[in-house]
């Protein structure tokens, strides 16, 4: 068995828990873990990559990437009439897990793997699956995601792209903002506004477009960090034509199937795990003595294993194929607030005893960085406490 829900007895407080039930690792899972561990050990041994943090947003390598492929460690859940590997949430979550616990190049892939896939399966056409699906699988085909607009935040419902009707398709005109490696990809999924705006039901009329992203009219200009790196992007869309066969799902049901699309990306390990190599490479540190010993460590450490029990969960509810929407929204929450913690956590520690180590100075200051997006990105923390009291019925 690849994994095994604890039991709850009935009647228990935790029968109506926000997260599903508690898995436990079974030995198939465990020895999948092994073999993607001992494969990455050797990759660092053998230079190919250096482990980073938030690698799965700044990190790309493509023939890494198609490494993953070649191995079966992509399109884990896509059936292999697809091109796909057939295989379990559960399985696709501890390749992930493994993948960023080290800080591996995985940004190349990350959207693709992680909602594209799935939505395609849910929403797309036999010609779209056919057509996409094996490229992704194989780390051929790198997609981005376009939901962001300016001017915004996390206000989706504001969408202002629009697309309007015309012969054989569809002509699509506005601006999406922070689409990751959009300058790197291939396509990405836009949602535009395909209805006039009805303020008494902003969530209707919007309809997701497969854009070719070297298609005319299409223009992406960087967003470069304070450290110089780029791996944002604005995506102007000046009257793109999409045929009809490139709409997503059904014309008008844009919300819902972005909806849908969230809880795939909120609840993955990477909302836990992106400065965990900062967090491992303090606790050698402290074991080694180039940091002081500090009580702090375990708080932290036991967080990162609590929310990690979370994720694995909505995993599980993922393959169950039922509703993590809301469950999604509380680890993303709470495990993009503890990426920070770390962060600011090393930080301090480091003030109160430095002792000059250059690989964790490194560590720290890409963490710091890119601290202000882990609570950003995906839905800001107060849209998504908002998402969890919806899903309890409180508003």
């Amino acid at each position: 068995m690849v994994g095994t829900p604890v039991p709850i007895p009935e009647g228990h407080a935790m029968a109506h828990t926000l997260v599903p039930p508690v898995v436990t690792e079974g030995p198939a899972l465990t020895e999948l873990r092994l073999e993607v561990r001992a494969f990455l050990e050797d990759e660092i041994a053998a230079g190919t990559f250096v482990p980073h943090v938030d690698t799965w947003l700044t990190r790309w390598d493509r023939e890494f990437t198609r490494e993953l492929g070649r191995r079966g460690w992509l399109g884990m859940v896509i059936p292999t009439r697809y091109g796909g590997q057939g295989r379990t949430y559960l399985e696709r979550f501890v390749v992930t897990e493994e993948l960023l616990v080290v800080g591996a190049p995985v940004a190349a892939q990350w959207v693709s793997e992680r909602q594209i896939g799935p939505s395609l399966l849910t929403y797309g056409t036999e010609e779209q699956k056919q057509a996409y699906l094996p490229g992704i699988s194989r780390g051929e085909v790198i997609f981005g995601i376009g939901m962001s607009e300016p001017d915004s935040g996390s206000d989706l419902a504001s969408v202002r792209t629009r697309g309007e009707k015309v012969e054989g398709g569809w002509k699509v005109t506005g601006t999406k903002v922070w689409t990751s490696g959009a300058h790197e990809a291939d396509g990405f999924f836009a949602l535009a506004r395909t209805e006039p705006l009805d303020p008494a039901h902003r969530h209707r009329g919007m309809t997701q477009f497969i854009v070719d992203l070297h298609a005319p009219g299409v223009q992406i200009r960087p967003i470069v960090s304070m450290d110089g790196d780029h791996h944002f992007n604005e995506v102007h869309l000046d009257g793109v034509f999409i045929p009809d066969d490139r709409v997503l799902g059904e014309v008008g049901e844009g919300w819902r199937q972005v909806s849908s699309e969230l809880g795939f990306e909120r609840s993955g390990p990477e909302r836990i795990l992106s400065t965990f190599q900062l967090l491992a490479e303090a606790a050698s540190a402290m074991d080694e003595g180039r940091l002081p010993s500090d009580g702090g460590l375990g708080r932290h450490v036991a967080r990162v294993a609590a929310l990690r029990q979370m994720s694995f969960a909505v995993s599980t509810a993922l393959e169950a194929h039922e509703p993590a929407d809301t469950a999604a929204a509380v680890v993303k929450v709470l495990g993009t607030t503890e990426e920070g913690d770390i962060a600011d956590y090393v930080d301090t520690l480091t003030a109160s005893g430095w002792v000059e180590d250059e690989r964790l100075y490194a560590l720290l200051q890409a963490a710091i960085i890119q601290r202000p997006g882990f609570t950003l990105r995906g839905g800001t923390n107060e849209i998504l406490r908002g998402v969890i009291a919806r899903g309890l019925g409180m508003r």
